[in-house]
């Protein structure tokens, strides 16, 4: 019943918007009672940071069992991580769209506990372009940190505007991001 809840509500958000759907409306949608919600969740907010916590925790599980394969290279690495973000948002298109714009919804303390997990994700990534610097697979000038957040801007967007069934798939957009940055940071030969 609570992934039910949670489903119902996730599609509720990505719909109406976190504040404009009610508890009311979350019942109602699957048909049980208040008390039910109550059950699973103290509050509206409590579901929405469970959400949150879901979402972004997956993602870091996946992120550091991409940087912990000792078998690929940086570049390799770079794709995986980059197609791991547009696939979530292919696999989980309304949990994404809820994570990235209801986050100014949650209460301080829930904030203080996704921020860093949040900026857990900025910092993979630098780490993984500074192992490729030190490398010797990109350039040794690279700004990493402004790398970053341009790898995070292109792909994060992507929420807004990629359609799974449209013609272009998350591989092949994965791939053009990838071919984008790299251009702008491999070592010339």
């Amino acid at each position: 019943m609570k992934h039910k809840l949670t489903v119902k509500s996730i599609e509720l958000f990505e719909k109406k918007g976190f504040s404009e759907t009610s508890i009311q409306d979350i019942v109602d949608a699957i048909g049980v009672t208040k008390g039910t919600f109550y059950y699973y969740f103290k509050s509206k907010e409590e579901l929405l940071m469970d959400i949150h916590s879901s979402y972004i925790d997956g993602m870091i599980k996946q992120q550091k069992e991409i940087l912990e394969d000792t078998s690929k290279d940086c570049r390799t690495k770079l794709y995986d991580m980059v197609y791991m973000l547009i696939h979530n948002v292919e696999l989980e298109g309304n949990s994404a769209r809820v994570f990235f714009r209801e986050m100014k919804n949650l209460k301080e303390e829930n904030l203080s506990e996704i921020l860093p997990k949040r900026d857990q994700i900025r910092y993979y990534f630098q780490d993984l372009l500074k192992q490729g610097v030190e490398n010797g697979e990109f350039r040794s000038n690279l700004n990493i940190g402004i790398v970053t957040f341009a790898i995070l801007g292109i792909t994060n967007w992507t929420y807004q505007w990629y359609q799974p069934d449209g013609p272009v798939s998350d591989k092949e957009v994965a791939s053009i991001f990838v071919d984008m940055v790299l251009s702008g940071i491999e070592e010339s030969s």
